[in-house]
């Protein structure tokens, strides 16, 4: 008897982070666990790598897949930054920010 492994089965649990931008004008992001906060000039993402802020102008949500973890945002992009925990006090500050 020859037994069989999928190894694709193991993969199904492990959830992929993406980040697509066509243009400065669209944005497709995967992986993403909720959305923080957001505005027509800045969106604040939880992602499985951590926290992405995207600031741009006249941003607006075209898309939101919470089951599959799906955003898509449209609107000129001006950045893309990831806040990690390896930058304590940055993150701090910039959170400090948000919140006043």
């Amino acid at each position: 008897m020859s037994q069989y492994y999928d190894s694709n089965t193991t993969k199904s649990n492990v959830v992929e982070h993406d980040v697509i931008m066509r243009g400065r004008k669209l944005l497709d992001i995967t992986g993403v666990k909720q959305v923080e906060s957001f505005d027509n000039e800045e969106f604040i993402l939880e992602t499985v790598m951590g926290f992405l802020s995207i600031r741009g102008q006249n941003l607006q949500m075209k898309n939101l897949d919470v089951e599959k973890g799906v955003v898509s945002i449209k609107g000129k992009v001006f950045d893309l930054v990831y806040v990690d925990d390896q930058s304590g006090d940055k993150a701090k500050g910039f959170f400090s920010k948000i919140f006043r």
